[in-house]
């Protein structure tokens, strides 16, 4: 055996040991493919061992022995092996993924979903979470609200059907995790697959240096000559606002808007229609008309009426505005090109631009130089600072999965340690397209006492630097950061008994509260001047320019406002069905949300095949959830308006009663306990330019 065999014989697996690492932070080093498969089995395994010690205990079933698996013998809170190697698989599968992590996923995905079916349809153990559900006392606010949510969750996952119908749960939900899977790799490589290739510089006309030098980097990074665009964002967007190429326009909208319809391995349309009637079928097995009915029974919408509701007084409140935003439009393209010019979707984001700089001057661009990415860490770390105190310090010790990920330690405004904070800003191959915020581990207070800290991720797709130049990004970019950041902050500063119940544990519609709330400061005046600098000259954004970002906020805010109203649509036409889900998607698409569409549509493109959120990402009957929490954030900002964005008074109060409070009570109640009132949608038409003050 050679010294290779012996290391490898001996090596143990870095999930089975103490981390002895900054915080216990997640060793990526010492991580191999074949470790995740070995835990996971292991974690199953220690499951099933630990729910036999619940299900044979002789002591009748208590809030300590039953539902919080505490062990008696040791006075020790169960190791979720699972949980925590569950954590680092899922960020690697969406931000550093390939083909043997994908090939295990597939692997995995029907073991899991079997597990967690034996889990919560396992008779004896439930019956012992009744028995706690119907006897218990004296329990303290936080442990009603955890019991509550564990019987819960076991009665939504089939735990009172008879033996026939949980076999039929299993297959169904089996299936359903199967397909998610499937339909967010098939995607990925649909959007991986696809670049255009140019080589003639003639094709670049209109594209701002910024653009071309990123192009060139990828095709340099590819040993390719030219110039290569992709379908991820920061490559995509700036092509289609600035190309003056129509046809190249067209050529990258058709290709990003057909993913996953084409004749081939990675075409989601059946699976999309799978994935509706499986969860139909799933809602309807558990005595729910529709999926909707089962989502929102645990949503601050509460009922399929109220989310209609809210999408139709949108729908009305903004569309006469979003129609007239459309003509001013086709009337600058007309005026440019002639008056037979017919707008096409490949032309709307070229002539919105002309029209931005026509009204206001203003363009992506020119701020450019004004957000290079070190100086907006700092901004947004400052702003964080100035609200709440807290500080954050770069972390070299704490190992990242990759070189573009950077690490930070966290600490409160009193100097005691808060979080660990990673943060990943770049698109890449084998990266999920998007921005989201992921915990490596939660918060929790363990049997000792000890507040145990949230370890916590955003991930982004934001503009790349290059050869030429540093990472400087759009406004754009600079919001997208900032509603991850107030993700991020949810998460570090929870401060809960129990993990299942702490940071964005929260219902749906409650979630986005913290990180639409943080975009609200991206046009601030006081908040911009904290950072924005001139990358060569170190020149402070102008007044003059932050007076046109300001002026031009609700440029085509009402038909922005519509598009989201129009996937919401979309969503909820899929999710109220009462019978068999078998029509053709692409048609279906184009008729469910027409009330909300006010320009053309293409015949062959469909959202839905790439619609991840309602297909693989959680949201499904849950998309209204953005519009939900913007009525919540408009009218929670309005409060900072009126006592100053940097009131630390009102933070503080925010902190309290939002932040740190997760899923512990009602998000209305808390909601309430901070603002003083319930939320209305006046601060929002207000803040949109719908409505006067």
């Amino acid at each position: 055996m050679n010294e290779n065999q012996i290391e490898k014989e001996n090596r143990i697996n870095p999930f089975f040991k103490p981390y002895n690492t900054p915080h216990d932070t997640i060793p990526f080093n010492s991580i191999q493919t074949s470790d995740f498969e070995e835990a996971f089995m292991e974690g199953i395994r220690r499951d099933d061992e630990e729910i036999q010690k619940i299900i044979n205990d002789k002591e009748t079933p208590t809030f300590e022995n039953t539902i919080i698996r505490v062990d008696t013998e040791k006075g020790e809170h169960y190791y979720d092996l699972l949980d925590r190697v569950s954590n680092v698989f899922s960020c690697m599968l969406s931000a550093e993924t390939n083909d043997e992590l994908d090939e295990l996923a597939q692997k995995l995905s029907p073991i899991l979903t079997q597990h967690a079916n034996d889990v919560k349809l396992n008779k004896r153990l439930f019956e012992r979470i009744q028995y706690v559900y119907n006897h218990h006392r004296d329990l303290t606010p936080e442990e009603q609200m955890l019991l509550e949510t564990s019987y819960d969750g076991f009665v939504r996952s089939g735990a009172l059907l008879n033996d026939e119908q949980k076999e039929t749960l299993r297959k169904l939900t089996e299936e359903a995790g199967v397909l998610s899977l499937q339909f967010s790799q098939n995607l990925l490589k649909e959007n991986k697959a696809f670049t255009l290739h140019l080589t003639d510089e003639k094709d670049l006309a209109g594209l701002p240096d910024t653009a071309i030098e990123a192009a060139a980097q990828t095709a340099k990074e590819k040993n390719e000559t030219g110039w290569i665009f992709t379908l991820d964002y920061p490559s995509y967007s700036p092509f289609m606002t600035y190309s003056a190429c129509r046809e190249l326009r067209k050529q990258m909208y058709m290709a990003r808007n057909t993913e996953c319809t084409h004749n081939n391995s990675e075409n989601n349309l059946e699976i999309c229609k799978r994935l509706v009637n499986l969860r139909r079928e799933i809602a309807q097995l558990l005595g729910y008309d529709t999926y909707a009915d089962y989502v929102l029974k645990h949503r601050m919408a509460s009922n399929i009426d109220n989310v209609y509701k809210l999408l139709d007084d949108l729908l009305k409140a903004y569309k006469p505005t979003a129609i007239e935003e459309v003509k001013e439009i086709e009337q600058l393209a007309k005026q440019t090109e002639s008056d037979n010019f017919q707008l096409e979707p490949w032309d709307f984001g070229y002539y919105s631009h002309k029209l931005q700089m026509e009204k206001y001057n203003l363009d992506a661009e020119m701020l450019r130089p004004y957000f290079e990415l070190s100086k907006v860490i700092d901004g947004v770390f400052g702003l964080a600072n100035r609200l709440y105190g807290i500080t954050f310090k770069e972390a070299k010790d704490i190992q990242v999965y990759h070189p573009d990920v950077k690490a930070y330690e966290v600490y409160d405004k009193d100097g005691s340690y808060l979080a660990v904070f990673y943060a990943d800003f770049h698109p890449r191959k084998g990266k999920q397209g998007g921005a989201w915020m992921t915990e490596f581990q939660g918060q929790w207070i363990d049997h000792k006492g000890v507040n145990v800290r949230p370890h916590v991720s955003v991930v982004m797709n934001l503009t790349k630097p290059t050869d030429e130049k540093p990472a400087l990004l759009t406004l754009s970019e600079v919001e997208t950061f900032l509603h991850e950041f107030g993700h991020s902050l949810h998460g570090m500063f929870a401060n809960t008994r129990f993990e299942s119940l702490s940071g964005t544990n929260v219902w749906w519609d409650f979630v986005e509260l913290p990180s639409q709330f943080m975009e609200n400061y991206s046009i601030e005046k006081e908040f911009l001047r904290t950072f924005a600098f001139h990358y060569q000259t170190g020149e402070p954004l102008p007044d003059e320019l932050i007076d046109r970002i300001v002026r031009s906020r609700n440029f085509m805010a009402a038909y922005n406002c519509l598009r989201q109203v129009s996937f919401g649509l979309l969503d909820m036409a899929y999710y109220t069905r009462k019978d068999v889900f078998d029509a053709d998607i692409i048609p279906f698409e184009k008729k469910a949300w027409e009330e909300a569409i006010i320009t053309k549509q293409q015949p062959d493109t469909c959202m839905t095949v790439q619609f991840s959120h309602i297909m693989a990402g959680g949201y499904a009957a849950g998309y209204y959830s953005y519009k939900w929490a913007e009525v919540l954030d408009a009218d929670a900002f309005s409060l900072f308006k009126k006592n100053g964005i940097f009131d630390v008074k009102t933070a503080q109060s925010f902190r309290d009663n939002v932040l740190s409070k997760g899923g512990t009570e009602h998000p209305m109640t808390l909601y309430k306990r901070f603002r003083g009132q319930e939320p209305t949608i006046e601060a929002l038409l207000v803040r949109n330019g719908i409505k006067q003050a």
